[in-house]
């Protein structure tokens, strides 16, 4: 399984005015990335009206700094802060990640959730993990689960959340499938935070374990 570095940024109060100017910087730096298999993703967290509300980009880890140093993103101001989680993608059979030219409507929705905090927290999440698993490798398959995976407390550690991009075109639409997976019935995910997303068509490879 593959440990990568999540970035998950929020956006500053004044973002729409700055973020047009720093757009295109922000693309001529991830496009090679991408092309070079250390960003493994990257979008944005929008609201149901596609307004900015910050970024999710997920990198290699040897990438991070490289890559926060150069964001003019952050840069710019158009993030107010971010935070770096470590993430471990799941070994499902990913479909490549869209790389048409991004349209102008919403397309997918991110779900970043949280267990809970307590000491029983990483029983149920084992015990909820072979159904769940059993759920979103056939959504995997068919390109509805776009990318997800656990969210972990340090390299190798425990896993304490996770991120889900589907391809629901909204919020409520992701909410209602997800309110099937073991993950939410059985009381593994406490605080789950939604937002709309779109991919930029950039020129991604394959992410691991994709069949």
């Amino acid at each position: 399984m593959t440990e990568c570095r999540l970035v998950l940024a929020r956006a500053a109060v004044d973002a729409a005015s700055r973020i047009g100017a720093a757009r295109a910087a922000h693309l001529a730096l991830i496009g090679p990335m991408a092309a070079a298999g250390e960003l493994l993703a990257g979008v944005p967290l929008q609201d149901a009206a596609g307004q900015y509300q910050g970024s999710l980009m997920l990198l290699r880890p040897e990438a991070l700094e490289r890559y926060l140093e150069a964001e003019p993103f952050r840069q710019e101001g158009v993030w107010q802060s971010h935070a770096v989680h470590v993430f471990r993608l799941a070994p499902l059979p990913w479909r490549p990640l869209p790389a048409e030219p991004a349209p102008e409507q919403l397309t997918h929705t991110i779900a970043i959730a949280w267990d809970g905090r307590d000491e029983a927290a990483p029983a149920r999440r084992l015990a909820a993990r072979e159904a769940h698993f059993a759920r979103v490798e056939p959504a995997a398959r068919a390109g509805l689960l776009a990318l997800g995976g656990a969210i972990l407390d340090a390299p190798g550690g425990r896993m304490v959340g996770s991120v889900a991009i589907t391809a629901h075109p909204s919020v409520a639409a992701a909410q209602g499938w997800w309110a099937e997976d073991p993950y939410l019935r059985q009381d593994v995910w406490r605080e789950v935070s939604w937002h709309a997303t779109r991919f930029a068509p950039l020129p991604y490879r394959p992410l691991p374990g994709a069949g």
